[in-house]
């Protein structure tokens, strides 16, 4: 017998979408500053925080809205493991090439999210993915 939460607390549906929307906007938030620190090279101690929130989270971010009606964990493993092969061959292309650089760094993963967020509208359009699963099943 399945019970279905969301009609015995139905508070608990709209609890959960208002954290999940605070949390995305504090992650977005997050990003943007590590992206502005690093850019303008700005210093404060919570930089090699929020640099490494920028560096693992749009890369990853970017790859999980390209994916289509994944299973929650497996995409997140696929964005996790696509962000650190992301930032380790764009690491080790610039070493390799002797022109090593954080600013560099940041605004290639910066280009380089931005442009799988655009092949994501242009893939998917701009619904949400909750929106794009519920109207295909």
């Amino acid at each position: 017998m399945k019970v279905d939460l969301l009609r015995l607390y139905p508070g608990v549906s709209r609890q959960m979408r208002y954290q999940r929307r605070a949390l995305t906007w504090v992650i977005a938030l997050a990003c943007v500053a590590g992206a502005v620190i690093a850019l303008a090279d700005l210093q404060t101690p919570l930089r090699p925080l929020l640099i490494s929130v920028f560096l693992l989270v749009v890369p990853g971010a970017a790859v999980v809205g390209l994916l289509r009606d994944r299973d929650p964990l497996a995409a997140l493993s696929v964005g996790a493991a696509a962000s650190l092969v992301l930032n380790v061959l764009l690491a080790e292309a610039m070493v390799l090439f002797n022109v090593w650089s954080p600013r560099a760094g940041v605004a290639t993963v910066a280009v380089l999210g931005a442009f799988m967020w655009v092949l994501r509208v242009l893939y998917r359009g701009r619904n949400t993915p909750a929106e794009q699963g519920a109207r295909s099943r």
